[in-house]
């Protein structure tokens, strides 16, 4: 009998077992702002708004882990935006990721809608950690540089004395050519407050040639100061105009005191064809808790006689774009970000 009784015992504690060795965990970002934005166009050009994802992308997702034992894990991460002005998602629901993979002693495999090799150095060499109005972020879109793979397999080397090594396949999924294939490498060095990095795409766009993407990011913690600078081009071999070789530098600083810390930012964005515009960005923020703080931030962008570049926000936002040649759009935001 009291073997029955501890036999029974065991069985029921094994769904306790196993969860215990399984995370999920619910996550996002709550991010709305109150801004005025004028695109400097002819008559009335200036309108207020309410945005989401000033800051930062408001989004909802979910990850968890499985120890398989041996060091080996399961992981998975799924991950939506959300606009908090008016409660959209984008039609992709689980657009920005959506991943399923392993990790273990060999580094970790992802497999499904993942970031390319070059976002982890665009990321690391932004002094606005993508943020606000002005960020690196406005080196990705149409003709630029590709952010986020589709149908693709990753890889990540664990750090190896401070190298880390990304490598990536996204698979067009074309029979013919152009296959729409895009492969991409990194390679990253952070150490005691040191960061490099570099990393390249190619895309098979076209039949008679490929879309080269390229960047390379430098960055430096000392105290409570930070600085970042980053380059990065997108080189479309044939099919497109030469003159629509694009790139874009930035460099910023930031320093921080107490619940404060401020924001300076430089970006440049250019075309072959000669079409410039450069922006600059300052932004606050205040810490009122490990999740929320509330901050303020400034954005202008002046275009050359060939230019009509826009300011882009975290969320894709364009603030009025810049709708004639040599216009300079500028944006005001204050606004409250809280993470969950």
């Amino acid at each position: 009998m009291k073997h029955k009784i501890l036999a029974i015992a065991l069985v029921s504690a094994l769904p306790l077992v196993a969860q215990a060795q399984t995370s999920v965990t619910m996550y996002g970002m709550v991010d709305a702002s109150i801004g005025v934005e004028n695109n400097d166009a002819p008559g009335e050009s200036s309108r207020t708004v309410v945005s989401s994802g000033t800051q930062s992308a408001s989004r909802i997702g979910f990850r968890g882990t499985e120890d398989l034992g041996n060091g080996l894990k399961a992981l998975f991460n799924i991950e939506a935006a959300v606009a908090v002005d008016t409660g959209a998602t984008d039609s992709n629901m689980f657009q920005r990721r959506a991943v399923v993979g392993l990790q273990g002693a060999f580094g970790t495999v992802t497999v499904g809608r993942e970031y390319g090799p070059i976002a982890a150095v665009a990321g690391a060499s932004d002094t606005l950690g993508q943020g606000f109005y002005g960020s690196n972020l406005a080196a990705f879109g149409t003709n630029r540089l590709t952010r986020r793979l589709s149908n693709s397999v990753n890889y990540q080397s664990n750090a190896l004395s401070g190298f880390t090594l990304r490598a990536a396949y996204g698979a067009g999924e074309r029979s013919i050519d152009p296959s729409g294939d895009v492969t991409g490498v990194s390679l990253e060095y952070a150490n005691a407050g040191l960061y490099i990095g570099a990393g390249y795409q190619n895309v098979e766009r076209l039949a008679t040639g490929d879309d080269k993407e390229y960047n390379a990011g430098i960055g430096y913690k000392f105290g409570d100061f930070e600085v970042r600078a980053g380059y990065m081009a997108a080189d479309p071999e044939t099919g497109i105009l030469p003159s629509a070789k694009y790139e874009q530098k930035n460099a910023g600083v930031s320093y921080g005191f107490g619940a404060n810390r401020v924001f300076l930012n430089y970006q440049q964005q250019e075309l072959a064809s000669g079409a410039e515009g450069k922006a600059v960005t300052v932004a606050y923020t205040y810490t009122l808790s490990k999740r929320t703080n509330v901050y303020a931030s400034y954005a202008k962008l002046r275009n050359n006689n060939n230019g009509v570049f826009s300011l882009t926000s975290p969320s894709g936002t364009i603030a009025l774009p810049a709708t004639a040649f040599g216009s300079d759009p500028q944006v005001y935001n204050v606004g409250v970000r809280h993470s969950f």
